[in-house]
Order: structure tokens, then C-alpha cells, then sequence
């Protein structure tokens, strides 16, 4: 039995990978058929109406309708993260210009106190050298 066993697996597996690769298949062929009766009518002269086609098989026609329904639900949800990611862009734009601008205001500020600073330090200066000459004055007299 357990020699059985075996053997009914890998034909399990194998008759498995058949169907998967016949369903890849199948839809690869509805994609393509899809293709190309969507890009059919820029093949067509101008003269011929979209009457003139003739109708899809219903089983074409389920297959087009599965891809496309696939389609639209990765396309929605790959659309949903897009637009996810671009406001969350967006307000990292918003918050990185703001920061941005208080940054500027913090740098302007502390240039405008290092200014005031450096004046102040040069008054100082200049008293202590004028009060350093009246004292050298008064000790010469």
C-alpha cells in the first residue's frame, strides 16, 4: 500500500499541474483574443461600422468578461494604493515645506540675534578700550 501511495501522488500532481497550465493557457488565450477584438477597429477601414463584426462565442465572450473583471480588480486596487501613496506624498510635501519655512524663520531669527550680539559685543569693547585709555591717561598724569 504505501508503494501505491506514491504513485497516485505524483499522478495526483501531475494531472494538477496539467489543469493549472491548461487554465493559464485558456486565459492567455482570452487575453489575446481580448487584444485583439479591442484593437479590431483600428485594423478595419474607415467605411466599416462595428455592426459588420461578427459576435464573439459565448465562451470567448465569458473568458473577455473574466480577464476583464480580473483586470479591473487588480487595476482598482493598485489604483487605490496609487492614490493612497499620492496624498500620503502630498502631505509629506506640505509638512517638509512647513518645516522648511520654520526652519528658514529659526536660521533668520538666530543671524538677527548673532548680529546683535556681535554689535553689543562691539560697543562693549570699544568702552573698555576708551575706559582703559582714560585710565592709562590718569596713571601717565
Amino acid at each position: 500500500m504505501n508503494a501505491m501511495r506514491p504513485e497516485k501522488t505524483e499522478t495526483t500532481e501531475t494531472e494538477t499541474v496539467d489543469s493549472n497550465l491548461a487554465a493559464v493557457t485558456e486565459v492567455e488565450a482570452g487575453i489575446r483574443d481580448f487584444v485583439r477584438n479591442d484593437i479590431a477597429y483600428l485594423r478595419r477601414p474607415a467605411s466599416a461600422t462595428t455592426t459588420d463584426s461578427p459576435p464573439l462565442d459565448p465562451s470567448a465572450e465569458a473568458t473577455v468578461t473574466n480577464v476583464n473583471s480580473l483586470i479591473q480588480r487588480v487595476a482598482g486596487t493598485s489604483l487605490a494604493e496609487i492614490e493612497n501613496l499620492i496624498s500620503e506624498l502630498e502631505s509629506l510635501r506640505d509638512l517638509l515645506h512647513a518645516e522648511g519655512q520654520r526652519v528658514q524663520r529659526e536660521i533668520s531669527g538666530y543671524a538677527q540675534l548673532s548680529q546683535a550680539a556681535m554689535k553689543s559685543t562691539r560697543m562693549i569693547a570699544d568702552n573698555v578700550a576708551q575706559w582703559k585709555r582714560a585710565a592709562d591717561g590718569l596713571r601717565n598724569s
